[in-house]
């Protein structure tokens, strides 16, 4: 008789540790996707200062525009400062980027890795011009601040 209450504590003992990390990956991905969606959202519209809070300092990015890479302290404004440059230059106007849902949300404790099937509606002199299927990967870092963008790159369709 003295057997099933330690067996049952053991049990419940055990299954708290399966019960939390169930739910950790989904408050993770939340808490990653939070973060992609604040940096496209603030992209949307407009908003350098909520894309820059975003990324961390130190960044690497790929994109389709020259340079096309840019990396270190301060990646993400230069980024941003060529992708304006950059939009001037050739016309484009209203760029929006659409998120589909992920294809991977790959988190192992402190970073993760996203891949997102993603399209960019623009204008181009006026026109509207769609590139549908492209891909963003991301990698995230948490840390005090909590997630950040330390790398991502944009393949266009």
């Amino acid at each position: 008789m003295h057997k099933s209450p330690i067996v049952l504590a053991m049990a419940v003992l055990a299954a708290g540790p399966i019960a939390a990390s169930a739910q950790t990956p989904a408050t993770s991905k939340a808490e990653v996707m939070a973060t992609v969606h604040q940096f496209v959202d603030a992209f949307n519209k407009g908003d350098t200062k909520v894309v820059l809070a975003a990324c961390a300092d130190q960044t690497s990015i790929i994109d389709e525009f020259p340079p096309h890479e840019w990396h270190g302290a301060g990646a993400c404004a230069r980024w941003s400062s060529d992708y304006d440059t950059d939009a001037r230059k050739n016309g484009i106007t209203d760029g929006v980027v659409t998120l589909r849902d992920p294809s991977h949300v790959d988190i192992a404790a402190d970073r993760a890795y996203v891949v997102v099937p993603a399209d960019y509606s623009f204008k181009k002199n006026g026109k509207p011009v769609k590139e549908v299927g492209s891909v963003f990967t991301l990698v995230l870092h948490k840390g005090q601040a909590g997630w950040k963008l330390t790398g991502w790159a944009w393949a266009k369709h």
